[in-house]
């Protein structure tokens, strides 16, 4: 929950994906996520680049969303040894272009629930520096530590009273801890 509805900043990241001709007779095309263009216009698998069969497409242009109670996950990825940004695909046919890409996210936490269901595809690209800048603006505006409390227990004592209704087969308090062998030679 955002306390701060100040704590929000969104940009649009141009999603950049590359097929290549696969290497086995399996697989035609391999497809990966290859970079992110911070502030990029609207794009429909518009061709930036082509080196032999290996083509590089602007496939869409999502926005990519910051949330103030989100910074310990930003925080942790900017921290992380290759800062980088998430990329969500979802497996859409097998024609000309058969990815879809669905989000894009600066969470590590939020890429792993996608992964948890199995059904998106999840490419991870490094956070270009000015992305990067941002990001960690943003964490550090917002970002507060919260301090671990530990409970502590009250000193009432709960085992000086039964408040329970116990096992109606046990008649007596004495027949507790009596032996099922007693307990038969009492009832006959």
């Amino acid at each position: 929950m955002i306390h701060n509805p100040k704590a929000y900043r969104s940009i649009p990241l141009g999603i950049v994906l590359r097929r290549a001709p696969g290497v086995t007779r399996w697989a035609k095309w391999v497809w990966t996520a290859s970079a992110v263009l911070p502030g990029a216009g609207a794009a429909d698998w518009r061709e930036l680049r082509r080196e032999g069969e290996t083509v590089e497409y602007h496939a869409a242009t999502l926005e990519l969303e910051l949330h103030g109670a989100d910074t310990e996950a930003y925080l942790h990825e900017i921290c992380a040894q290759t800062p980088s940004v998430y990329i969500i695909l979802r497996q859409e046919g097998a024609g000309d272009f058969p990815l879809r890409p669905l989000t894009v996210t600066a969470s590590p936490y939020e890429a792993q629930d996608y992964a948890d269901s199995g059904e998106e595809i999840i490419e991870k690209v490094p956070m270009t520096p000015a992305f990067f800048a941002w990001v960690a603006e943003f964490v550090e505006e917002f970002h507060h530590e919260e301090v671990f409390i530990k409970r502590k227990r009250d000193k009432k004592r709960v085992d000086l009273t039964q408040d329970g209704v116990g096992d109606p087969r046990i008649g007596s308090l004495q027949d507790v801890y009596a032996s099922p062998a007693l307990q038969r030679r009492r009832l006959q």
